[in-house]
């Protein structure tokens, strides 16, 4: 009797042990399983969210090219002391043009546009008509463009030397140039006949010398008159 208890005893134990370990392995399977979908899902949010990043990078590229060649007209312009660029920035607005300042490798300081001393560099340079100040960053390219609008203030009763500059280093073939400055009260005087004979190239139009405070409403009315 004793050898038939003791012997169902380790029969139980032994159906016990066997029932825990496949417990333990059917867990350790069910982990393993939830592990692996946990990280596959993981894995297609993250591509997911890459791929929605790359197609965002990829639209703001596609505006970028297409901002940068949508327009036909830049307004190029040089600003000594911030009159000009004002006019400038307005032209642009009006006419969804490009814009490009003009800088020179040597700014021009304060005393510099002294017109009362005659050992000033401005009034050097304008009673030197062969002189041409370096440009810092002459790098557009203005093949893609059909009109042109170019401004700067009156010197001396002339454009800067530094525009002679930029129209000589230019080609203006098939394009409209339309010069316009900015002075204390001087007209545009014979400046953009000028430029357009030293860039040699290009539809020049008479231009015009605009105010400082020129509305946009007013250079519409300009722009509209030339026509």
């Amino acid at each position: 009797m004793k050898k038939l208890m003791l012997s169902m005893l380790a029969a139980f134990c032994v159906f016990g042990f066997t029932s825990c370990g496949n417990a333990d392995k059917s867990s350790s399977a069910t982990k393993g399983t939830t592990s692996q979908t946990e990280a596959a899902q993981k894995s297609k949010k993250s591509d997911t969210a890459n791929k929605s990043a790359n197609e965002q990078i990829d639209a703001r590229s596609d505006d970028t090219d297409k901002t940068e060649s949508a327009s036909d007209t830049i307004v190029v312009y040089f600003s000594a002391t911030g009159t000009t660029k004002g006019v400038a920035e307005r032209i642009a607005n009006v006419t969804d043009a490009d814009i490009f300042e003009i800088i020179p490798e040597e700014p021009y300081s304060d005393a510099d546009h002294d017109w009362n001393d005659n050992n000033s560099r401005t009034t050097i340079e304008m009673n030197d008509p062969d002189v041409r100040p370096a440009i810092a960053n002459d790098t557009v390219d203005l093949n893609s463009y059909t009109t042109v609008y170019i401004g700067y203030p009156i010197w001396w009763g002339d454009a800067p030397r530094i525009m002679s500059t930029f129209v000589e280093a230019h080609d203006f073939d098939d394009m409209t140039v339309i010069p316009f400055c900015t002075s204390g009260g001087s007209g545009i005087g014979r400046s953009g006949s000028n430029l357009a004979s030293q860039a040699g190239s290009g539809n020049w139009l008479d231009g015009d010398r605009l105010d400082a405070g020129i509305s946009e409403s007013e250079i519409k009315d300009w722009i509209n008159n030339m026509n």
